[in-house]
């Protein structure tokens, strides 16, 4: 699939692992920080973080239209 990004350094999480924690049901960056770690030591990948969850929840919402549409 498409390459991982390392989000958050000091813990060395991915966009993947944080896309997975929202399918999981993490929907803030609250919950994906209690969950991965992500944001909790300089706090400097927050905004990216928030942004990667941000996409995987719009994304998630588009799939069950998507999957309708495809089976139409």
């Amino acid at each position: 699939g498409d390459q991982a990004m390392y989000v958050c350094l000091c813990k060395g999480i991915t966009d993947h692992q944080i896309r997975q924690a929202v399918e999981n049901g993490a929907c803030s960056l609250k919950q994906v920080s209690h969950c991965l770690g992500v944001a909790r030591q300089c706090g400097k990948c927050a905004s990216f973080a928030k942004l990667v969850i941000h996409e995987a929840k719009e994304r998630q919402l588009g799939t069950p239209a998507d999957l309708a549409y495809a089976l139409g």
